[in-house]
């Protein structure tokens, strides 16, 4: 069964705009890469001022992790709602309104002077993230022609990729030469200069819709979605069995299920059309993006305590140390379109998870102690090539997959995958790790005392700090967890390359069609002719 077959025919969409020019589009898409770079900056930023804030606050690391883990999850939570509210309502209104609630959120929080007031901030920021950035994507699918529209995309999907790790440099840098607070500052100056670009440049388009807006829907997917994220954060810090995160499997599969069958049962008139994912571009772009995401933040869990704990850089140099994948990935990013255009969407996007899997073996096979740092680049910029290469034909497949008239639910579904992937990477490749020190660990232990044996079981983090008070032990004990960290870490990568291996597999076999740019205008050719000039021309 094809798309066509699936959905009806897109309404046409209410434009008082003409066609964009050239120059238009660069602004169009400069607006809206700086509006996502705010987003995608506050994702990450927070993590290096933990400490600065548990100070401040006098608050435990639990209310430390929910001040950086509630934005995640409410950006998560609305993505599909605040998409299709988008389509509707009209996607410059509501990008706008996103841009100013999400500029006050951060103000606030830059201001709180209590850990419930940043709560609450964040809770803001994270409504109005929801609000920016699935429309982002849907201005670029619903404004650019088609010849030109896998380029913008390259572009959007290098800021998504690789901005989370340049928002994190930027934070690092103003946490050590300023002051914490001023974290939030960066995200404000880019929403005021995305604000300026997006009432000047941005047309507006919203997509008529002869159904009622599907409430029941968007309930039942804000529910799964929070239910599921909730256990993927909650699992690693508290156990997988505790009530609270056994409670938030329960009422994400529930309501995951509730969704499917609701939205089987509205059919045309659905939030997002489940019977879609029948069709081999939407799979196969979701799964692709749901795994590579995945591996980019496992990597990132893994490598800043290899890079802090074994070789004792700081937070600003640990985050300098990433700027390769994320440069490598940006700029392939930009170069996976014309490859798509030239050898086809699945074979690019294969190529690109075969580049990630090289990157995640290298770094297993070479990693050490002793050689450092450059014996973890080649994976590195392995990694961030095949990355890059991979996510933007794989959003340029969810996207298409969906018609003119939900591609705010299209943008929407893409970044929801691609918020899953984050949290299910750094809970499952984070525990391997951990478990692999562990292991490795409890054999190198012999000798040093029981105490400060069971504290160096909890982490590398650990070992290192109570290191230096342990007199003559202190070399042994910092010496075995170093080591064991690495083979901990070694057994992540084989993982994540077995992962990559069955995706290679998924995506040969079954991911989107195959076609270039030569095979693409043909058949948009033969679309246009009528019923006798077609059959006149194939005879």
């Amino acid at each position: 069964m094809t798309t066509d077959q699936l959905v009806p025919e897109a309404a046409e969409p209410a434009r008082d705009e003409g066609t964009p020019d050239a120059r238009q589009l660069r602004g169009i898409l400069t607006a809206v890469s700086i509006a996502l770079m705010a987003v995608i900056a506050s994702v990450s930023g927070l993590n290096v001022a933990q400490t600065h804030m548990a100070v401040e606050y006098g608050a435990s690391q639990s209310t430390i992790l929910w001040i950086i883990n509630i934005y995640t999850l409410t950006l998560a939570a609305l993505l599909l709602p605040l998409g299709a509210i988008g389509d509707r309502l009209g996607r410059k209104p509501v990008l706008v309104a996103g841009l100013g609630v999400f500029g006050a959120a951060n103000v606030v929080a830059g201001l709180a002077p209590t850990a419930e007031i940043m709560l609450a901030a964040r809770v803001a920021g994270g409504v109005g993230a929801a609000m920016i950035m699935p429309i982002t994507l849907a201005v670029i699918t619903s404004t650019f022609p088609e010849e030109q529209r896998g380029r913008a995309i390259g572009v959007w999907t290098g800021v998504a990729g690789g901005g989370g790790i340049l928002g994190m440099f930027l934070s690092a840098l103003l946490v050590d030469v300023a002051d914490w607070r001023l974290l939030f500052a960066l995200p404000v100056v880019l929403v005021l200069v995305a604000l300026a670009m997006t009432l000047k440049s941005v047309p507006d388009s919203r997509e008529k819709s002869s159904h009622r807006f599907d409430t029941v829907g968007a309930l039942a997917s804000t529910a799964a979605v929070i239910g599921l994220v909730f256990v993927l954060q909650e699992g690693p810090e508290h156990g997988w069995t505790t009530p609270a995160t056994l409670t938030g499997l329960a009422v994400g599969l529930f309501a995951s299920a509730g969704f499917v069958s609701w939205e089987l049962h509205r059919r045309d008139a659905s939030l997002l059309d489940v019977r879609l994912f029948r069709e081999r571009g939407l799979a196969g772009g979701s799964i692709t993006l749901l795994v590579v995401f995945g591996v980019q933040a496992g990597v990132a869990v893994v490598l800043f305590p290899f890079f802090q704990a074994v070789l004792g850089w700081s937070g600003l140099v640990s985050t300098a140390a990433m700027m390769p994948m994320a440069v490598m990935m940006m700029a392939a990013s930009g170069l996976a379109p014309v490859l798509a255009a030239r050898i086809g969407a699945r074979s690019a996007m294969a190529a690109g998870i075969a580049l990630a899997a090289l990157g995640l073996a290298l770094m297993a096979l070479f990693v050490s102690v002793e050689g450092g740092y450059l014996s973890v680049l080649p994976g590195l910029l392995a990694i961030g090539l095949g990355m890059g290469l991979s996510m933007t034909p794989s959003t340029e497949a969810i996207t298409a997959s969906l018609p003119r008239e939900k591609q705010g639910v299209a943008s929407a579904l893409n970044d929801v995958t691609r918020e899953f992937g984050t949290a299910l990477g750094v809970a499952l490749l984070g525990a391997l790790v951990s478990a692999g020190y562990r292991d490795a660990i409890d054999d190198r232990l012999h000798g040093i005392p029981q105490g400060v044996a069971d504290r160096a079981r909890e982490g590398i983090a650990n070992a290192a700090e109570i290191a230096p008070g342990t007199g003559p032990d202190a070399r042994e004990l910092l010496h075995a967890a170093q080591h064991s960290f690495v083979e901990g870490w070694q057994q992540a990568m084989w993982a994540g390359v077995a992962v990559m291996g069955v995706l290679f597999v998924h995506v040969a076999l079954r991911g989107p069609k195959n076609t270039t740019t030569a095979v693409r205008n043909e058949d948009e050719t033969e679309a246009t002719e009528t019923g006798p000039a077609r059959l006149s021309r194939s005879s």
